[in-house]
């Protein structure tokens, strides 16, 4: 019996019937948001609504001299021309020399505002309290050994196949069942061999008493 997958809108909640109506939004920034961008799924004119909606802002990072990370901070595009009173902002961003470096390290190792992206090779299988993207998944799946090798090298834990949160996090249930069927297949191997060996030394004693027998 076939198979047929329904989709919905995360937003709404309505059906999504065709694939071409469906627009598939990553939110890479939220206040609710947890360590990594998260993926959602809605209608295409949900999607082409949000983007009408948008606003213009300015992203901005504000280093003050006793702070030890910069402050991220995101206002309207208009608000923040207003801010150049002495030449039209267009100018002055002209004008201005590219960004440098921060010398000042920050403590955790990045920015304020700035998050890992778990959906990418470099950061996926890393521990994270946000969701566990499709993308990630499938990149730990196509990719277990290089990716447990990454994080053994970093000391940090490794994915296993036997530890149900990992297989449920990432989707490994595949996986998972190979390598049991792989371990006992392995045990099935070794009870042979020493049942065979149990054989080899038992036959060889009964030749030694059969010997010592007609020596006698």
């Amino acid at each position: 019996m076939g198979q047929k997958t329904v989709r919905f809108s995360d937003l709404s909640g309505q059906l999504i019937m065709h694939d071409d109506v469906l627009a598939r939004i990553v939110v890479h920034e939220h206040p609710e948001l947890g360590d990594g961008p998260v993926e959602i799924e809605a209608l295409t004119d949900e999607a082409e609504a949000m983007e009408e909606a948008a606003l213009r802002v300015a992203v901005v990072d504000l280093y003050f001299r006793d702070d030890l990370e910069p402050r991220r901070i995101v206002l309207e595009a208009d608000v923040f021309d207003k801010l150049a009173t002495d030449n039209p902002m267009s100018e002055l961003l002209i004008a201005a020399r590219p960004a440098r470096r921060s010398s000042r390290a920050p403590a955790n190792g990045a920015a304020r505002g700035d998050r890992l992206d778990y959906a990418t090779l470099e950061h996926a299988g890393k521990p994270h309290k946000g969701k566990t993207t499709d993308t990630e998944k499938q990149l730990v799946r196509d990719h277990l050994t290089e990716i447990n090798e990454r994080l053994a090298r970093q000391g940090i834990r490794t994915i296993s196949l036997t530890d149900p949160d990992h297989v449920e996090r990432y989707g490994l249930d595949d996986l998972a069942r190979e390598h049991t069927m792989e371990l006992e297949f392995g045990l099935d191997d070794g009870a042979q061999i020493e049942a065979g060996a149990e054989t080899e030394a038992g036959a060889e004693t009964e030749t030694e008493m059969s010997v010592g027998a007609e020596v006698g």
